[in-house]
């Protein structure tokens, strides 16, 4: 999607460790009517696709599943990576490794909210090596669901983590796949 290459060029910020920060639009400070036309994409990218969830992680995607989900009109449930005391105790569970936190973090979904009937579509801001995604993919087998397919803002092409989960046969849509990124000349190479 060329408006978010664009964004990503004009206002993300390359730290070295492969790290990209687009908080000034997607993930800390959210551009509402910026992020309301990726929800969009989203659902053009998947109209052929019955979608009765949308399904994503704490914290960072949930602004982005939020508005694409009202393109879709399908409620979105959102992974914990804490079980509170107001959480429900019936729920499914997985551990994810936080490639940007560099730790393990066990996630949880409330059994209530996703069942064998529905078909999920998972929604991130960030693809890199696949991880949080697989733990997602995995909680909506654990319900019996089926996994509509996988739609994400930017996907870090180069760390493989999108190639291995279309190599499992899950459909993923990227809005922006970056080949390459280098903190010192600042640039980015689009695929």
């Amino acid at each position: 999607m060329k408006l978010l290459e664009e964004r990503i060029l004009k206002d993300g910020v390359i730290k070295p460790g492969n790290v990209l920060k687009v908080d000034s639009f997607l993930n800390h400070q959210i551009d509402v009517p910026f992020i309301a036309k990726l929800g969009e994409e989203f659902k053009r990218l998947y109209a052929d696709t019955p979608v009765t969830k949308i399904l994503t992680i704490e914290s960072s995607g949930i602004g982005i599943a939020s508005v694409a989900a009202m393109y879709f009109n399908v409620p979105v449930v959102f992974a914990k990576k804490a079980s509170g005391s107001n959480m429900d105790k019936d729920v499914y569970f997985t551990r994810i490794y936080s490639y940007t936190h560099n730790k393990v973090n066990e996630v949880v979904v409330s059994k209530r909210f996703i069942s064998p009937e529905d078909k999920v579509l998972i929604i991130d801001d960030f693809l890199a090596n696949g991880c949080a995604l697989e733990g997602l993919v995995e909680i909506v087998r654990q319900a019996g669901g089926t996994v509509a397919g996988i739609g994400i803002a930017i996907e870090k092409g180069f760390q493989g983590g999108g190639d291995k989960l279309r190599a499992s046969g899950i459909r993923v849509e990227s809005l922006a796949i970056i080949e390459k990124m280098d903190s010192q000349s600042k640039t980015i190479e689009f695929r």
